[in-house]
C-alpha cells in the first residue's frame, strides 16, 4: 500500500473517531436522567444504537481498504465485528482488541433488539448495563484505533 492510500485511509478513520465521540457526547447527556424519566432511556437507547452503528461504519472502512468481503451475509453483522479482531497476515494487523470487541458484541445485539421490536420497552437494566460496558468502550477504542494505525505506518 502506498503513502497516498494509507493518508486516505487515516482521514477516513479519523472522520469516523470523530463520529464516534459525537455520539459519546449524547450518551454523556442523557445517561445521568435515563433511570427518572423514560424519555431519557429512550433516547439513551436510540444513542447506544448510533454508537454501534458508528462503530460498524468504521469497520467497513477498514474492512473494504483491506478488501474483507462478509461471504455470509446472514452473519454478516457479528463476522464484521469478529473481523476486526484478526491479525491477517501480510494484509493487516487486528483493528480492535478481543476485550473491546466482547464489549462491542453487547451493543450490536442491543441494536438488533432496538431497531426490530416496536413494542419493545426499554429495560432499565439492560441500559445500567450497556452504560458499564460504555465506560470500558470509551477508554479502550481509541487506543486499539491508535495501535492500528501505528502497526501500519
Amino acid at each position: 500500500m502506498d503513502e497516498k492510500e494509507l493518508r486516505i485511509l487515516k482521514a477516513e478513520i479519523d472522520y469516523q473517531i470523530q463520529a464516534i465521540d459525537q455520539v459519546i457526547t449524547k450518551i454523556h447527556e442523557r445517561k445521568s436522567d435515563y433511570a427518572q424519566d423514560a424519555r431519557f432511556a429512550e433516547s439513551l437507547g436510540y444513542q447506544f444504537h448510533n454508537l454501534y452503528c458508528a462503530f460498524e461504519d468504521l469497520f467497513k472502512i477498514v474492512a473494504k481498504f483491506f478488501e474483507n468481503t462478509i461471504e455470509d451475509t446472514s452473519r454478516y453483522h457479528i463476522e464484521l465485528l469478529k473481523r476486526m479482531t484478526l491479525d491477517i497476515e501480510g494484509i493487516r494487523p487486528p483493528l480492535i482488541s478481543q476485550e473491546l470487541c466482547t464489549a462491542l458484541d453487547e451493543f450490536r445485539a442491543f441494536r438488533h433488539v432496538f431497531r426490530h421490536a416496536y413494542s419493545y420497552e426499554i429495560d432499565l437494566e439492560k441500559i445500567a448495563l450497556l452504560l458499564k460496558k460504555f465506560e470500558y468502550i470509551q477508554t479502550k477504542y481509541q487506543e486499539d484505533i491508535h495501535h492500528f494505525m501505528t502497526l501500519l505506518i
